[in-house]
Protein backbone atom coordinates (compact mmCIF):
# COMPACT_ATOMS: atom_id res chain seq x y z
CA UNK A 1 0.00 0.00 0.00
CA UNK A 2 1.29 3.21 -1.04
CA UNK A 3 2.18 6.17 1.41
CA UNK A 4 0.23 8.92 1.79
CA UNK A 5 3.68 10.90 1.00
CA UNK A 6 3.84 8.79 -2.40
CA UNK A 7 0.26 9.84 -3.78
CA UNK A 8 0.70 13.27 -3.10
CA UNK A 9 4.05 13.48 -5.22
CA UNK A 10 2.30 11.32 -8.01
CA UNK A 11 -0.66 14.13 -7.90
CA UNK A 12 2.27 16.95 -8.01
CA UNK A 13 3.67 14.94 -10.89
CA UNK A 14 0.16 14.92 -12.86
CA UNK A 15 -0.27 18.85 -11.54
CA UNK A 16 3.15 19.65 -13.57
CA UNK A 17 2.24 17.73 -16.18
CA UNK A 18 -0.65 19.57 -17.07
CA UNK A 19 0.60 22.79 -16.08
CA UNK A 20 3.30 21.88 -18.76
CA UNK A 21 0.89 20.74 -21.15
CA UNK A 22 -1.45 23.99 -21.10
CA UNK A 23 1.61 25.96 -21.70
CA UNK A 24 3.24 24.38 -24.36
CA UNK A 25 -0.72 24.53 -26.18
CA UNK A 26 -0.40 28.45 -25.07
CA UNK A 27 2.89 28.59 -26.97
CA UNK A 28 1.51 26.67 -29.65
CA UNK A 29 -1.78 29.55 -29.82
CA UNK A 30 0.53 32.48 -29.52
CA UNK A 31 2.97 31.05 -31.81
CA UNK A 32 0.15 30.45 -34.29
CA UNK A 33 -1.72 33.51 -34.28
CA UNK A 34 1.75 35.63 -34.30
CA UNK A 35 2.31 34.02 -37.89
CA UNK A 36 -1.07 34.78 -39.05
CA UNK A 37 -0.69 38.51 -37.48
CA UNK A 38 2.65 38.93 -39.54
CA UNK A 39 1.62 37.24 -42.43
CA UNK A 40 -2.25 39.40 -42.39
CA UNK A 41 -0.29 42.20 -42.32
CA UNK A 42 2.89 41.90 -43.56
CA UNK A 43 2.77 39.28 -46.16
CA UNK A 44 -0.74 39.12 -47.83
CA UNK A 45 -1.21 41.08 -51.03
CA UNK A 46 -4.52 39.83 -52.16
CA UNK A 47 -6.65 42.43 -51.73
CA UNK A 48 -7.60 45.02 -53.67
CA UNK A 49 -7.36 42.84 -56.55
CA UNK A 50 -7.02 46.16 -58.51
CA UNK A 51 -6.37 49.42 -58.02
CA UNK A 52 -9.36 51.08 -55.98
CA UNK A 53 -10.86 54.23 -54.71
CA UNK A 54 -12.47 54.46 -51.21
CA UNK A 55 -13.85 57.77 -49.83
CA UNK A 56 -13.42 58.08 -46.01
CA UNK A 57 -16.76 60.50 -45.12
CA UNK A 58 -15.63 63.41 -42.53
CA UNK A 59 -15.88 62.49 -39.24
CA UNK A 60 -15.62 58.67 -39.74
CA UNK A 61 -15.12 56.36 -36.70
CA UNK A 62 -12.57 53.52 -37.43
CA UNK A 63 -14.99 50.98 -37.67
CA UNK A 64 -16.88 52.97 -40.35
CA UNK A 65 -13.14 53.54 -42.26
CA UNK A 66 -12.48 49.61 -41.70
CA UNK A 67 -16.59 48.94 -42.76
CA UNK A 68 -15.82 51.36 -45.83
CA UNK A 69 -12.45 49.43 -47.05
CA UNK A 70 -14.20 45.76 -46.19
CA UNK A 71 -16.89 46.83 -48.80
CA UNK A 72 -14.43 48.02 -51.94
CA UNK A 73 -12.47 44.96 -51.21
CA UNK A 74 -9.49 46.76 -49.96
CA UNK A 75 -8.92 44.43 -46.49
CA UNK A 76 -8.67 40.99 -46.65
CA UNK A 77 -7.97 40.67 -42.62
CA UNK A 78 -9.91 43.19 -41.24
CA UNK A 79 -9.37 41.82 -37.58
CA UNK A 80 -5.74 41.97 -38.14
CA UNK A 81 -5.58 45.58 -39.52
CA UNK A 82 -7.33 47.20 -36.70
CA UNK A 83 -5.42 45.17 -34.43
CA UNK A 84 -2.04 47.22 -35.92
CA UNK A 85 -3.92 50.51 -35.30
CA UNK A 86 -4.39 49.94 -32.31
CA UNK A 87 -0.74 48.63 -31.31
CA UNK A 88 0.15 52.05 -33.24
CA UNK A 89 -2.56 53.65 -31.16
CA UNK A 90 -3.24 55.49 -34.79
CA UNK A 91 -6.79 54.40 -35.18
CA UNK A 92 -8.11 57.90 -34.54
CA UNK A 93 -5.50 59.07 -36.47
CA UNK A 94 -7.12 58.39 -40.07
CA UNK A 95 -7.82 61.62 -42.72
CA UNK A 96 -10.94 62.02 -44.32
CA UNK A 97 -11.00 62.00 -48.33
CA UNK A 98 -10.62 59.93 -51.14
CA UNK A 99 -7.99 57.17 -51.43
CA UNK A 100 -6.39 55.54 -54.25
CA UNK A 101 -4.88 52.18 -53.36
CA UNK A 102 -2.71 50.33 -56.03
CA UNK A 103 -3.73 46.94 -56.41
CA UNK A 104 -2.22 44.01 -53.67
CA UNK A 105 -1.15 46.05 -50.84
CA UNK A 106 -0.47 45.02 -47.62
CA UNK A 107 -2.73 45.62 -44.59
CA UNK A 108 0.75 47.42 -43.07
CA UNK A 109 1.15 50.14 -46.24
CA UNK A 110 -2.57 50.52 -46.53
CA UNK A 111 -2.73 51.63 -42.54
CA UNK A 112 0.15 53.77 -43.29
CA UNK A 113 -0.93 55.96 -46.47
CA UNK A 114 -4.32 56.83 -44.62
CA UNK A 115 -2.65 57.83 -41.31
CA UNK A 116 -0.02 59.56 -43.76
CA UNK A 117 -3.25 60.89 -45.56
CA UNK A 118 -2.23 60.66 -49.10
CA UNK A 119 -5.18 61.47 -50.46
CA UNK A 120 -6.64 61.05 -53.56
CA UNK A 121 -9.18 64.19 -52.79
CA UNK A 122 -9.97 65.89 -49.82
CA UNK A 123 -12.69 67.35 -48.09
CA UNK A 124 -13.35 70.81 -47.98
CA UNK A 125 -15.93 73.02 -46.77
CA UNK A 126 -17.03 76.46 -48.35
CA UNK A 127 -19.41 78.26 -45.40
CA UNK A 128 -22.25 80.37 -46.67
CA UNK A 129 -21.26 83.83 -47.37
CA UNK A 130 -17.70 83.46 -47.95
CA UNK A 131 -15.94 86.01 -50.44
CA UNK A 132 -13.91 84.71 -53.11
CA UNK A 133 -11.19 86.02 -51.33
CA UNK A 134 -11.91 83.44 -48.39
CA UNK A 135 -12.85 80.83 -50.42
CA UNK A 136 -9.71 80.31 -52.23
CA UNK A 137 -7.86 81.12 -48.42
CA UNK A 138 -9.95 77.95 -47.09
CA UNK A 139 -8.81 76.35 -50.39
CA UNK A 140 -4.94 77.12 -50.21
CA UNK A 141 -5.38 75.82 -46.41
CA UNK A 142 -6.17 72.22 -47.46
CA UNK A 143 -3.30 72.57 -49.32
CA UNK A 144 -4.91 72.74 -52.75
CA UNK A 145 -2.48 75.49 -54.10
CA UNK A 146 -1.68 79.14 -53.64
CA UNK A 147 -4.36 81.21 -52.20
CA UNK A 148 -2.99 84.14 -55.00
CA UNK A 149 -3.82 81.71 -57.79
CA UNK A 150 -7.23 81.59 -57.05
CA UNK A 151 -7.69 85.26 -56.66
CA UNK A 152 -6.63 84.99 -59.88
CA UNK A 153 -8.77 82.75 -61.34
CA UNK A 154 -11.79 84.04 -59.16
CA UNK A 155 -11.37 87.62 -59.62
CA UNK A 156 -9.26 88.43 -62.54
CA UNK A 157 -10.01 85.35 -64.88
CA UNK A 158 -13.13 86.48 -66.58
CA UNK A 159 -16.73 85.70 -65.29
CA UNK A 160 -19.66 83.80 -66.75
CA UNK A 161 -22.12 83.66 -69.33
CA UNK A 162 -25.65 83.65 -66.92
CA UNK A 163 -29.32 84.08 -68.22
CA UNK A 164 -27.95 86.18 -71.31
CA UNK A 165 -25.46 88.61 -69.58
CA UNK A 166 -22.27 88.07 -68.55
CA UNK A 167 -20.73 88.47 -64.92
CA UNK A 168 -17.69 90.84 -64.27
CA UNK A 169 -15.92 87.95 -62.34
CA UNK A 170 -16.88 85.01 -60.08
CA UNK A 171 -17.40 86.55 -56.81
CA UNK A 172 -21.19 85.36 -56.16
CA UNK A 173 -21.07 82.08 -58.29
CA UNK A 174 -18.36 79.72 -56.44
CA UNK A 175 -21.39 78.12 -54.91
CA UNK A 176 -20.64 76.97 -50.50
CA UNK A 177 -21.18 73.32 -49.88
CA UNK A 178 -18.78 70.65 -48.57
CA UNK A 179 -16.83 69.51 -51.55
CA UNK A 180 -14.50 66.37 -52.28
CA UNK A 181 -11.67 67.78 -54.20
CA UNK A 182 -8.91 65.86 -56.17
CA UNK A 183 -5.67 67.29 -54.75
CA UNK A 184 -4.46 66.98 -58.89
CA UNK A 185 -6.82 69.83 -59.97
CA UNK A 186 -6.14 73.19 -60.74
CA UNK A 187 -7.62 75.94 -59.83
CA UNK A 188 -9.83 76.93 -63.15
CA UNK A 189 -10.89 73.10 -62.69
CA UNK A 190 -11.77 73.49 -58.41
CA UNK A 191 -13.68 76.57 -60.07
CA UNK A 192 -15.85 74.99 -62.31
CA UNK A 193 -16.91 72.55 -59.81
CA UNK A 194 -17.61 75.58 -57.38
CA UNK A 195 -19.59 77.17 -60.93
CA UNK A 196 -21.19 73.89 -61.88
CA UNK A 197 -22.86 73.65 -58.94
CA UNK A 198 -24.25 76.98 -58.62
CA UNK A 199 -25.71 76.54 -62.08
CA UNK A 200 -27.41 73.24 -60.59
CA UNK A 201 -28.54 75.28 -57.21
CA UNK A 202 -29.96 78.22 -59.42
CA UNK A 203 -33.86 78.19 -59.53
CA UNK A 204 -34.89 76.66 -62.45
CA UNK A 205 -37.06 79.60 -63.09
CA UNK A 206 -34.30 82.02 -62.81
CA UNK A 207 -34.47 83.71 -66.29
CA UNK A 208 -38.00 84.11 -65.87
CA UNK A 209 -38.38 85.33 -62.66
CA UNK A 210 -35.32 87.92 -63.02
CA UNK A 211 -37.46 89.44 -65.90
CA UNK A 212 -40.22 89.64 -63.83
CA UNK A 213 -38.20 91.56 -61.18
CA UNK A 214 -37.22 93.79 -63.89
CA UNK A 215 -33.59 92.49 -63.09
CA UNK A 216 -31.05 90.31 -64.95
CA UNK A 217 -30.05 87.14 -63.19
CA UNK A 218 -26.31 88.24 -62.17
CA UNK A 219 -28.24 91.82 -60.76
CA UNK A 220 -30.74 88.68 -58.83
CA UNK A 221 -27.53 86.87 -57.52
CA UNK A 222 -26.18 90.17 -56.22
CA UNK A 223 -29.40 91.16 -54.21
CA UNK A 224 -28.76 87.46 -53.06
CA UNK A 225 -25.48 88.03 -51.76
CA UNK A 226 -26.38 91.12 -50.42
CA UNK A 227 -29.40 88.98 -48.12
CA UNK A 228 -26.54 86.21 -47.23
CA UNK A 229 -24.11 88.64 -45.63
CA UNK A 230 -27.52 90.35 -43.96
CA UNK A 231 -29.80 88.19 -42.97
CA UNK A 232 -29.10 85.17 -40.31
CA UNK A 233 -32.63 83.40 -40.11
CA UNK A 234 -33.41 81.84 -43.22
CA UNK A 235 -37.51 82.46 -42.67
CA UNK A 236 -36.29 86.21 -42.61
CA UNK A 237 -34.75 85.87 -46.04
CA UNK A 238 -37.14 86.56 -48.34
CA UNK A 239 -38.69 89.82 -46.09
CA UNK A 240 -35.13 91.04 -46.70
CA UNK A 241 -35.49 90.43 -50.20
CA UNK A 242 -39.10 92.59 -50.04
CA UNK A 243 -36.80 95.65 -48.27
CA UNK A 244 -34.21 95.81 -51.16
CA UNK A 245 -36.57 95.56 -54.00
CA UNK A 246 -38.59 97.80 -52.25
CA UNK A 247 -35.95 100.68 -52.04
CA UNK A 248 -34.52 99.96 -55.28
CA UNK A 249 -37.73 100.30 -57.04
CA UNK A 250 -37.72 103.78 -54.61
CA UNK A 251 -34.94 104.89 -55.77
CA UNK A 252 -33.60 104.55 -51.94
CA UNK A 253 -29.75 103.89 -51.39
CA UNK A 254 -29.78 100.23 -50.04
CA UNK A 255 -27.29 101.39 -47.13
CA UNK A 256 -26.41 97.75 -46.46
CA UNK A 257 -23.08 97.62 -44.22
CA UNK A 258 -21.69 93.91 -45.64
CA UNK A 259 -21.37 96.60 -48.82
CA UNK A 260 -18.98 98.61 -47.47
CA UNK A 261 -17.38 95.82 -45.73
CA UNK A 262 -16.69 94.29 -48.74
CA UNK A 263 -14.06 96.79 -50.00
CA UNK A 264 -11.48 96.14 -47.02
CA UNK A 265 -9.11 93.71 -46.77
CA UNK A 266 -10.25 92.28 -43.56
CA UNK A 267 -13.24 92.02 -41.50
CA UNK A 268 -14.51 95.03 -39.29
CA UNK A 269 -17.14 94.20 -36.86
CA UNK A 270 -18.39 98.09 -36.68
CA UNK A 271 -18.94 100.34 -39.30
CA UNK A 272 -17.53 103.73 -38.72
CA UNK A 273 -18.82 107.37 -39.33
CA UNK A 274 -15.88 107.43 -41.60
CA UNK A 275 -16.65 104.21 -43.17
CA UNK A 276 -19.52 105.79 -44.68
CA UNK A 277 -18.02 108.38 -46.09
CA UNK A 278 -15.52 106.11 -48.40
CA UNK A 279 -16.40 107.27 -52.01
CA UNK A 280 -16.79 103.43 -53.52
CA UNK A 281 -19.13 102.20 -56.02
CA UNK A 282 -20.02 99.58 -52.63
CA UNK A 283 -20.74 101.94 -50.81
CA UNK A 284 -24.75 101.81 -50.81
CA UNK A 285 -24.99 104.66 -48.33
CA UNK A 286 -23.40 107.32 -51.28
CA UNK A 287 -24.39 105.17 -54.34
CA UNK A 288 -28.30 104.23 -55.16
CA UNK A 289 -28.79 100.74 -56.78
CA UNK A 290 -26.89 97.94 -56.55
CA UNK A 291 -22.83 97.37 -56.25
CA UNK A 292 -21.13 96.39 -59.77
CA UNK A 293 -20.59 92.73 -58.34
CA UNK A 294 -22.10 90.32 -55.67
CA UNK A 295 -20.42 90.38 -52.31
CA UNK A 296 -20.26 87.03 -51.45
CA UNK A 297 -21.31 83.68 -52.45
CA UNK A 298 -25.08 83.04 -51.44
CA UNK A 299 -26.32 80.19 -50.15
CA UNK A 300 -29.73 77.70 -51.59
CA UNK A 301 -31.65 79.59 -49.12
CA UNK A 302 -30.79 83.64 -49.92
CA UNK A 303 -30.73 82.76 -53.58
CA UNK A 304 -34.24 81.42 -53.23
CA UNK A 305 -34.61 84.45 -51.06
CA UNK A 306 -33.90 86.62 -54.16
CA UNK A 307 -35.88 85.21 -56.87
CA UNK A 308 -38.99 84.82 -54.97
CA UNK A 309 -38.88 87.60 -52.53
CA UNK A 310 -42.10 87.99 -50.09
CA UNK A 311 -44.49 91.20 -50.98
CA UNK A 312 -44.43 94.12 -48.22
CA UNK A 313 -44.37 97.19 -47.90
CA UNK A 314 -40.98 97.50 -45.82
CA UNK A 315 -38.26 99.40 -46.05
CA UNK A 316 -36.09 99.01 -43.24
CA UNK A 317 -35.12 96.33 -41.52
CA UNK A 318 -32.28 96.06 -38.06
CA UNK A 319 -30.90 92.96 -36.81
CA UNK A 320 -32.45 91.61 -33.38
CA UNK A 321 -30.03 90.23 -30.81
CA UNK A 322 -31.74 86.18 -31.13
CA UNK A 323 -30.60 86.36 -34.96
CA UNK A 324 -34.26 87.45 -36.31
CA UNK A 325 -34.70 91.11 -37.50
CA UNK A 326 -37.12 93.31 -36.89
CA UNK A 327 -38.71 95.24 -39.99
CA UNK A 328 -40.30 98.34 -40.70
CA UNK A 329 -42.07 100.54 -42.71
CA UNK A 330 -41.26 103.65 -41.66
CA UNK A 331 -38.26 105.40 -40.56
CA UNK A 332 -40.18 106.39 -36.93
CA UNK A 333 -40.73 102.53 -37.02
CA UNK A 334 -37.25 101.66 -37.91
CA UNK A 335 -35.86 104.31 -35.15
CA UNK A 336 -38.01 102.61 -32.76
CA UNK A 337 -36.81 98.87 -33.24
CA UNK A 338 -32.84 100.54 -33.16
CA UNK A 339 -33.51 101.94 -29.93
CA UNK A 340 -35.31 98.95 -28.65
CA UNK A 341 -32.89 95.94 -30.10
CA UNK A 342 -29.33 97.68 -30.72
CA UNK A 343 -28.62 98.72 -27.08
Amino acid sequence: MASPQAAVNRAGRALVGVALAVIVSVGVIVGAASVWFRDAVYVDRNLPARQTDVIIERGATFSQIVAALQDKAVLQHPLAFRILARLRHVDANVKAGEYRFPAHQTSDEILQRLVRGEQFAVWVTIPEGYTAREIASALAGRALGDASAYDHVFLHGGGIALGGARTANLEGYLFPSTYLVPTAYSPDEIAKILVGQFRKELPRDAATRAKALGRTVPEVVTIASLIEREGKADEDRPLIASVIYNRLRLGMPLEVDAAIEYTFPEHHDVITKRDLEIDSPYNLYRHAGLPPTPIANPGKASLDAAFHPAKSDYLYYVAKPDGHSAFAKTLHEHNANVARYLK
